[in-house]
């Protein structure tokens, strides 16, 4: 795995281990958060490769994964629909009711969602979700708020990270480790 898991305290490590929904922000999440428009003004967005295979991984481990984003995109539809993402909310301004209602449909409770955000439509799932998760470039006050701030950078490998740590505390990564070791993916 690229990415070493950070040093987290025990009771973020505990919590990880009951997660089973991991939700994420798409844009300063899977994305470096910039938007880029043709000459035509439609929009682009770069999606980085290792978080896409690390969020295969995590769903292969049994934990279902959910974008909840502010924006609508025909890229971000294709981008779910490419990495097996069955639950896509797209245009959503307050996701913590969205965040609830797929927890109640999934019959799960918050505490084991992991949600990463960056911008305040994110702070509530970040600060009611059973770990909150933000990345660097998150404005100080979202920061704040967050259980664990990842190293990598949203659309820099962020969510291989949180994907990468989530299998390590959940004893997974050695499994998928020597799937790969031996030729068997």
């Amino acid at each position: 795995m690229p990415f070493d898991a950070p040093l987290l305290n025990p009771d973020l490590v505990q919590r990880l281990r009951q997660v089973r929904l991991l939700a994420l922000d798409v844009d300063g999440v899977l994305t470096d958060g910039r938007l880029y428009f043709d000459a035509d003004g439609d929009s682009l967005k770069a999606f980085h490769t290792l978080d896409g295979h690390g969020i295969k991984l995590v769903q292969r481990a049994g934990i279902q994964v959910a974008l909840i984003t502010g924006r609508d995109s025909p890229m971000v539809t294709r981008r779910a629909s490419a990495l097996g993402i069955r639950h896509l909310h797209q245009g959503i301004e307050k996701k913590l009711p969205t965040l609830r209602q797929l927890c109640q449909d999934l019959e799960l409770d918050l505490s084991q969602v992991a949600y990463c955000g960056d911008d305040l439509p994110d702070l509530a799932p970040i600060h009611r979700a059973g770990v909150g998760i933000s990345v660097p470039g998150a404005p100080s006050y979202i920061r704040r708020h967050a259980d664990w701030v990842t190293e990598r950078k949203g659309g820099h490998g962020a969510v291989r990270e949180i994907c990468d740590t989530l299998l390590q505390a959940q004893d997974s990564l050695d499994a998928v480790l020597d799937t790969y070791l031996n030729g068997q993916d």
